[in-house]
């Protein structure tokens, strides 16, 4: 009992130890931001605005990424405002995140003033959705965004009930909307015509702002463009998600025994996926409390090619305790658990510097070449960064 009773606290330990860690982390990221805290809701449909050349800007106040709140009052002296309704999770709105943000230095000594609005609500997108990103469109995740791109201009957060983007109307993301001095519309619709990165100018929006500028008025068939992207994430929208958030959970969950020599043979990966592996085992603190973080990257990335495999440290006759684990947090995924009570026969298959703690995680390429591998925890948001940007995945197509 005296033994039991030590190796609870000391699994209890560690799993205080990681999460206090884990919290370091998140506090690093999200220092700013403490005027405002994100609540985004479920919503009865609401009527979507459809703004005509020559309407009023609709009225805005919303939060900037570091929480202070951001007006349309705050630009009034600007001769022209560019709004862009964009998101973090979609393709085509990275695609166009440099050509955007080189407009900003080109135009903002020119009398022009921008600035970015997510319009999406974080509860109805699927880990499904995400995979041609690292990030999500939640609230701290536009903070990481605007970090990481070095954006030159105000990104505003609306995910909570749209409360200003419905006014605007945003067919998709990206979608920019010019309005000149007075505040009416004088261009709706893309930056330009050619998604793929390095191969436009933001030609459309450039040729919409040189026109209000000027004070002229763009010909009725350049004044409205289609906004081609990923659509508007509206909080109503979330009867696909809720119904395969269920059909997810209902997937069965096995696990099977795996050999030393079927272990080699794995770590091999003869699959033409980028494969993902996380030794892991139920005692284990900060394998337990990780866990669901793999689950999540392969609903984001398994249309892809990609998958992750479970495989699990514990004693062969801990099969049930394992599975019962494994279904707790819908493992719908390939999980195997180790039969061989001799741990360094499996450091010695796995190698690649493994003294034999727990966790390990490796991303192995067809072939077996490791591109990435992180002894200990993970970091889930550098994780999903290395699957993303891997060559066999990607962001754009």
């Amino acid at each position: 009992m005296k033994k039991q009773h030590l190796s609870t606290i000391l699994l209890l330990s560690m799993v205080f130890a990681w999460a206090c860690q884990q919290g370091n982390k998140e506090q690093e990221v999200s220092s700013a931001g403490t005027d405002f805290v994100p609540n985004p809701q479920e919503l009865a449909e609401q009527p979507v605005g459809k703004l005509s050349i020559g309407d009023k800007a609709p009225f805005f106040r919303l939060p900037n990424i570091d929480g202070k709140y951001v007006s349309i009052d705050d630009f009034e002296s600007s001769e022209v405002l560019v709004i862009n309704f964009t998101c973090n999770h979609c393709p085509t709105a990275q695609a166009y995140e440099d050509r955007f943000i080189q407009v900003v230095d080109d135009y903002k000594s020119k009398g022009v003033a921008f600035v970015a609005i997510s319009p999406n609500s974080p509860i109805g997108i699927l880990p499904e959705e995400l995979g041609y990103t690292d990030l999500n469109d939640d609230y701290r995740s536009m903070q990481i965004r605007y970090v990481d791109k070095k954006y030159n201009f105000p990104y505003l957060y609306d995910g909570d009930k749209h409360e200003y983007s419905l006014a605007y109307g945003p067919d998709a993301t990206p979608h920019v909307f010019v309005f000149d001095k007075e505040r009416k519309l004088t261009y709706s619709g893309r930056l330009d015509a050619s998604e793929k990165p390095g191969t436009a100018n933001a030609d459309d929006l450039r040729n919409a702002i040189d026109k209000t500028l000027a004070g002229e008025a763009l010909p009725a068939d350049q004044a409205i463009n289609p906004a081609f992207g990923c659509s508007t994430k509206w909080a109503w929208k979330n009867e696909y998600t809720l119904k395969t958030n269920e059909e997810w959970k209902q997937r069965p969950v096995e696990v099977q025994k795996i050999s030393t020599s079927g272990l080699a043979e794995l770590l091999k990966n003869d699959s033409d996926k980028l494969l993902l592996i996380n030794f892991w085992a139920t005692w284990c603190g900060p394998c337990v409390v990780e866990y669901p973080e793999f689950i999540e990257i392969q609903r984001m990335y398994g249309a892809r090619d990609f998958q992750f495999v479970s495989l699990s440290m514990d004693s062969p006759e801990q099969e049930e305790k394992v599975l019962k684990f494994l279904k707790s947090k819908h493992s719908a995924v390939p999980n195997y658990l180790i039969d061989t009570e001799d741990k360094y026969a499996v450091i010695e298959v796995v190698k690649n510097d493994w003294g034999g703690s727990l966790p390990i995680t490796l991303l192995i390429e067809p072939g077996g070449n490791i591109a990435y591998k992180v002894m200990g925890e993970i970091n889930a948001l550098e994780l999903k960064r290395a699957i993303v940007d891997h060559p066999m995945i990607g962001r754009y197509y």
